[in-house]
């Protein structure tokens, strides 16, 4: 059994910057063994969510990771 919920997991990996998708981040969550996904990652509001989070992610690593000027 894992110490964090599904939930509490997967806004973990939104924000980490690693992934791109939702089904990216499933593919996680089920490796990490999270089950019973398909019907809890659904929902229109949790997936644009945690697209807006992994977006918002990748956008401060792209600056994080520029050059200076």
């Amino acid at each position: 059994m894992q110490d964090k919920s599904v939930l509490e997991r997967a806004f973990e990996l939104a924000d980490s910057g690693e992934f791109s998708t939702v089904t990216e981040l499933k593919l996680r969550l089920a490796r990490e063994g999270y089950r019973g996904l398909g019907p809890l990652m659904q929902g229109k509001s949790l997936r644009d969510q945690l697209k807006a989070r992994m977006k918002r992610a990748r956008a401060v690593d792209a600056v994080l990771d520029s050059p200076s000027l």
